[in-house]
């Protein structure tokens, strides 16, 4: 009988001839574990929060937390999982739990099981400090227990301070002080309600794109945070699925002297910590400074990639207008009979074709996003959505500016999300810019341009007058703040020629 096999809570465990389409958050609550709560389904909520063991870019283990509703069953085949049952020794809470039921932190509860369980990531996080706050980001409490919930974590820290002096024994801590296994490759194909389906993850990009070659009808599978959504809410079923999770070449990370490389399969999480490790990197990447944070919740984030993100070609997506901005280019890799695997490069600009529509081949797959150097040395990224964090755009949009020795500018990309069918750069204004200096009235004719380059629709997130005045407005607010100097100290240093 098809089977797959993961560690729940420290055991051994098996899913036996589950849907492919299957979450973990429905398998954990078929299986009894309803201490993980079923909520949006979207991963908004955080209810569903469990930790999985993860390696950090540093080669350590960690544990992250994750949203269960959007993690297929099949995608923690060979994995360690926790779940808020698992956080206890026996009768005996953990800090996590106690500093929640001491604050009361805990009211109708619903929400308390995800709360402890990122609290648990955080708590392991780092050695001292005060516990991230933005942890947290991406659980919902509906009875609005955000204060007491915020002690409980200060709480934290302190507790485990004292607890690292004592040296007091932890199995959570001992567990992070061994390898995390690497993930075997998968080919689990259960009969399910009497329909073959298929879950296939393969080690290395060569037999990726064999299969994909092969295969062409398994849908491409990276972090699942766009994927999923359309299993869980419009209860869309995939006969097969190829997840790229495992494979290596996809787990780049290279600051190299032409370009910065960022394998598709890298987390947003990864990101965004490597770009605060290497603080020149990311005085440089200022765009994706700004971006990423805006970026739904860190339990989203950890899961999330480029690769994915410009793979569903949304309109709305946050990452093309950032990578669009900065001139990305995207390395396609596909089967080759003759040397393995051959690669293709497909400028951004050129990568969206339609809605939800790109110049991907059938048997291609997004390999790497590659960011030209040098890096604009101007660049903003800028998201109008109805709740600041946590939440989809309305309209995103990434701007970037060169200026040469005189003042004149050299270089400008002005890219837009949710506004046309696909993610699009205004490029007529962007070449009316070209060769100006920055005056009022340079920045007039390019605005006057910018009004024709879009005629977005209306939606129920927004009309198209008013998706139209956020072009308008983003674009004011830009040039208002290079006229005003507001950008980073990289950039003041050529910005003689902005009045």
């Amino acid at each position: 009988m098809p089977e797959i096999r993961f560690l729940l809570n420290g055991v051994p465990h098996v899913a036996r001839d589950i849907d492919p389409n299957t979450t973990l958050l429905d398998h954990l609550r078929a299986s009894g574990r309803t201490g993980t709560k079923e909520g949006c389904g979207e991963g908004e909520c955080g209810a569903c929060a469990v930790a999985l063991l993860s390696r950090g870019p540093d080669g350590t283990a960690r544990y992250e937390t994750v949203n269960s509703c959007l993690l297929l069953t099949a995608a923690v085949a060979g994995r360690e999982v926790l779940t808020v049952e698992g956080i206890a020794q026996g009768d005996v809470l953990h800090p996590c739990q106690e500093e929640m039921a001491r604050a009361g932190g805990s009211q109708c509860g619903y929400c308390t099981p995800g709360f402890v369980v990122s609290l648990f990531s955080e708590y392991y996080r780092a050695k001292s400090g005060p516990l991230d706050e933005e942890s947290i980001g991406g659980n919902l409490c509906r009875c609005t227990g955000y204060r007491p919930i915020r002690e409980a974590g200060q709480r934290l820290a302190q507790i485990r301070a004292k607890q690292l002096a004592a040296r007091t024994d932890d199995p959570h801590r001992a567990r992070l002080a061994k390898a995390v296994p690497p993930l075997p490759a998968v080919d689990y194909a259960p009969l399910a309600n009497n329909q073959p389906r298929r879950f296939v993850r393969p080690l290395s990009l060569l037999e990726a794109c064999r299969v994909r070659a092969k295969e062409p009808h398994l849908v491409p599978l990276s972090g699942g945070t766009d994927l999923v959504v359309e299993l869980n809410q419009r209860h869309r079923r995939l006969d097969g699925m190829l997840s790229l999770e495992a494979v290596p070449e996809l787990k780049t990370f290279e600051n190299g002297k032409q370009h910065l490389a960022i394998g598709a399969g890298v987390s947003l999480a990864e990101v965004e910590e490597r770009l605060h490790q290497d603080k020149a990197l990311g005085d440089h990447l200022v765009m994706l400074k700004e971006l990423l944070p805006l970026f739904s919740s860190r339990l989203i984030r950890t899961r999330a990639t480029f690769g994915g993100n410009l793979g569903t070609a949304s309109p709305i997506g946050d990452g093309p207008p950032a990578l669009l901005a900065l001139g990305a280019e995207l390395v396609l890799a596909k089967h080759d009979d003759q040397y393995g695997v051959s690669l293709r490069f497909v400028p951004l600009d050129q990568f969206f074709l339609d809605y939800r529509k790109t110049a991907l081949e059938p048997d291609e797959i997004i390999v790497e996003v590659r960011i030209p150097k040098p890096f604009p040395e101007i660049q903003r990224f800028f998201k109008v959505s109805k709740r600041r964090m946590d939440d989809i755009s309305t309209v995103a949009a990434g701007f970037v500016l060169d200026l040469d020795p005189r003042g004149l500018v050299a270089r400008a990309r002005l890219a837009y999300g949710g506004v046309a069918a696909t993610p699009k750069r205004a490029t007529r204004t962007e070449t009316s810019l070209v060769g100006k200096r920055l005056t009022a009235e340079s920045v007039a004719r390019g605005r006057s341009l910018l009004a024709a380059e879009f005629s977005p629709i209306d939606d129920h997130r927004g009309s198209g007058a008013y998706r139209r005045a956020m072009v308008l407005r983003l674009y004011d607010k830009f040039f208002d703040e290079v006229r005003q100097g507001d950008f980073t100290e990289a950039t003041a240093r050529t910005s003689g020629g902005v009045s």
